[in-house]
């Protein structure tokens, strides 16, 4: 039996309210990310205390997560994209080790 191969890459979950989901994936898009998923109507507690997740009129008004697996080399490049921003507005990035069987789907 083949047992599948494991490559290494990074994944990034982003955080931050759906108002804000053209401006990270624009990002993403323009760094050569070749998929992400976008999670939306989340809730938890952070910084600022419980946020309830409740679709209200519109996407905008909830907070999302967009989780993409990258290779090291983009990680630096994204996390710089990504600071003005967070400087400015709320919201995370988690970086964790993942590994994939299908390295072709997440590399250009």
């Amino acid at each position: 039996m083949n047992a599948i191969k494991l490559h290494p890459l990074k994944k990034l979950e982003i955080i931050l309210a759906g108002e804000h989901k053209e401006f990270a994936t624009d990002l993403l898009d323009r760094a050569g990310v070749k998929g992400y998923t976008i999670v939306g109507n989340l809730s938890g507690k952070g910084s600022h205390g419980l946020y309830g997740g409740h679709l209200m009129f519109n996407e905008d008004d909830v907070l999302i997560m967009i989780i993409a697996a990258v290779p090291q080399s983009l990680v630096d490049p994204l996390l710089d994209g990504f600071q003005p921003f967070f400087d400015a507005h709320s919201g995370v990035i988690f970086v964790s080790d993942i590994q994939v069987g299908r390295l072709a789907k997440f590399m250009a």
